[in-house]
């Protein structure tokens, strides 16, 4: 495994929901933007998202604790 692969397959977010019906949302790499999963939780449910070369980004819509390399961000406030 290469270096920039190290970088895109070792990022991990971890997001608790805080409410019921947090929506968590997986965009694809490339050069149409698409939705390639989802999944919805509730309240206390805890998801262990990874970005990897399918996945270049996470949306959530809900209230949730989010985890990550950078720090821990709150959302739905």
């Amino acid at each position: 495994m290469d270096c920039d692969s190290e970088k895109i397959l070792g990022d991990y977010v971890v997001i608790k929901a805080e409410e019921n019906g947090v929506n968590v949302i997986g965009l694809t790499r490339g050069r149409d933007t698409k939705f390639h999963h989802t999944e919805k939780l509730d309240k206390g449910e805890v998801l262990l998202a990874q970005f990897t070369e399918d996945t270049s980004a996470i949306k959530i819509r809900g209230k949730s604790r989010i985890l990550c390399r950078h720090g821990e961000i709150h959302s739905g406030e």
